[in-house]
């Protein structure tokens, strides 16, 4: 019953006990007991507490004992090759898509993974990590991950034309986005809602490769090829990953 949920399990051990009328008194009992503790564990309240307690005893035990020369390397210095800008979705955590081992990828999680453009006046918080990883820590690789499903993109795609917003922040958060929603609106006459949405995720991520370069430092780096931008979407519903370059021709900024 590995991987099932309690439902798929409760209902298993209720089809073997109705179609193996001849099991033993002690086998039927336990599975009747086993039956109910399921049903209980179910209906349980989640204790916040001990489910992170749990977590990290399990990781410290699985990951960290059995990993020594790697976290002593890490707590000397991190030297990621990758930074990552994936949803917040908790459907899509990149360390657990891709495998992420702890050290390869510097991850900056926002709703629909949007990254705005250049300004030092906005969203610092994002600029910041942006110009950590490219000048101090050098990765080689930005790659920017959309998904199926994505709430964000579906807020995008359902703000009005006349730009009326209902939200203090996510709206006007997404609408970084806006020259997405109107390509794919103009480019995909016909489609159903759905569609505009799955082909906004895409044309999303496009939008904020080409937000990167209005970042000089990610510029300068992408002109002397130590830099590498990439877009993907990830579909969790059919279990697909595509990857694609930014192929560019940029020259060096001059000095």
């Amino acid at each position: 019953m590995a991987g099932q949920s309690y439902e798929e399990a409760i209902a298993e051990l209720n089809k073997l006990l109705s179609e193996k009328a001849d099991l033993g008194g002690v086998a039927a009992a336990k599975i009747k007991q086993l039956t109910a503790e399921l049903s209980a564990a179910g209906s349980k309240p989640i204790n916040s507490d001990e489910r992170i307690r749990t977590g990290f005893t399990q990781f410290k035990k699985e990951k960290f004992e059995k990993n020594p020369d790697l976290f002593g390397k890490l707590a000397e210095a991190q030297s990621p090759k990758f930074l990552v800008f994936a949803c917040s979705d908790s459907r899509v955590c990149p360390s657990h898509v891709l495998n992420f081992q702890p050290g390869e990828a510097f991850v900056v999680r926002n709703i629909a993974s949007m990254i705005p453009p250049y300004d030092q006046t906005k969203y610092s918080g994002t600029g910041a990590a942006i110009e950590y990883a490219v000048v101090h820590l050098k990765v080689e690789n930005i790659m920017v991950i959309g998904h199926s499903c994505c709430g964000g993109i579906k807020g995008l795609m359902s703000i009005p034309d006349d730009g009326t917003t209902s939200s203090e922040f996510i709206e006007s958060w997404v609408q970084i986005c806006n020259p997405a929603k109107s390509k794919v609106k103009a480019d995909t006459k016909g489609q159903s809602f759905s569609e505009l949405c799955t082909n906004c995720e895409k044309e999303a991520v496009n939008v904020s490769l080409g937000n990167l370069l209005t970042y000089p430092f990610v510029r300068d780096a992408v002109a002397k090829k130590t830099l590498a931008l990439k877009g993907a979407h990830y579909d969790f519903v059919n279990g697909s990953f595509d990857l694609w370059d930014l192929d560019l021709k940029i020259s060096p900024l001059p000095l």
